[in-house]
């Protein structure tokens, strides 16, 4: 019996240590984020520039794709910086290919305008025995400032595009995976003078998200003394008659002043005059 209660009391005692100690364990880091604070890689990829997924800087990707499908990314690029885009693919078994694969990577940026890339190997052809591909594009030098038609890189959304661009068709969607990074060198201090400065990045809506850059307030149309009389549901009825009206009208002013006058038409040239009338004088004139 004296045994009975002391492990009941031992019990009670150990409660509150075990309720200390709860929070502790629920507070614990979650795996899928470093201790450094750098994000989580994203497990995701857009299949167009709409659905482009949004990396944060200095996350990466790694995604399970199927090959044959485009595949989009999104991220930030500010002025002076120079980004690079590199990608490893890892092919789908080789007994399971039937001949190479050709992969390639484009970057457009906030305009959908595509970018050159200054360095690396953009287009890649791995074999039927290759396992992995490597893939990257360093950009130009973004700018603070452009002409439109120069199609320089300015500050704002930059849009990754990965693609197979030769495939045999029964190799279209195997198994493969992608690995994205986006690293960036230089910064604002970098950035050259142009002469300008850019109203606003370029950051369109991706990922279906917000776009940073303020829209513009709708401007009031300009009303004059006959803007009513162009508007309104029933506003072509009233037109429809009233051209009839004119029309019918200039008709009936034009027949009046075409048509010939009333009574005798007058003699055309060369016409016989009344045989009467010349012959009684012709007669009458006889001695």
């Amino acid at each position: 019996m004296r045994t009975t209660i002391r492990g009941a009391l031992a019990a009670l005692a150990l409660l509150p240590a075990l309720a200390l100690g709860a929070p502790a364990a629920s507070a614990a880091p979650s795996p899928s984020a470093s201790a450094s604070g750098t994000p989580a890689p994203a497990t995701k990829a857009g299949t167009s520039f709409l659905t482009a997924v949004n990396l944060s800087p200095g996350q990466d990707a790694n995604v399970a794709v199927s090959t044959g499908d485009y595949l989009y990314w999104a991220f930030g690029a500010s002025e002076g910086q120079t980004p690079t885009v590199r990608l490893t693919v890892n092919l789908a078994p080789s007994t399971d290919r039937h001949g190479p694969q050709t992969w390639s990577v484009e970057v457009f940026d906030g305009l959908r305008r595509r970018q050159a890339c200054t360095a690396g190997t953009q287009n890649a052809t791995a074999d039927q025995g290759t396992a992995t591909l490597a893939l990257d594009c360093t950009l130009r030098e973004v700018r603070t400032w452009a002409e439109p038609w120069s199609g320089d890189p300015l500050p704002g959304t930059y849009y990754v595009r990965l693609s197979v661009t030769d495939v045999p068709q029964p190799d279209l969607g195997l198994a493969s995976a992608v690995q994205l990074h986006v690293a960036a060198k230089g910064g604002s201090d970098n950035a050259q003078p142009e002469g300008g400065e850019l109203k606003a990045p370029l950051v369109p809506p991706a990922g279906g998200g917000a776009s940073t850059a303020k829209a513009a307030a709708p401007v009031a149309e300009e009303e004059h003394w006959y803007t009513g009389w162009f508007s309104g549901w029933n506003s072509r009825w009233y037109w429809t008659i009233g051209g009839g009206f004119l029309a019918a009208l200039a008709g009936v002013l034009g027949y009046n002043l075409t048509r010939h006058p009333h009574g005798r038409r007058p003699g055309h040239h060369g016409s016989v005059p009344p045989q009467g009338s010349h012959q009684s004088g012709s007669y009458a004139d006889r001695p």
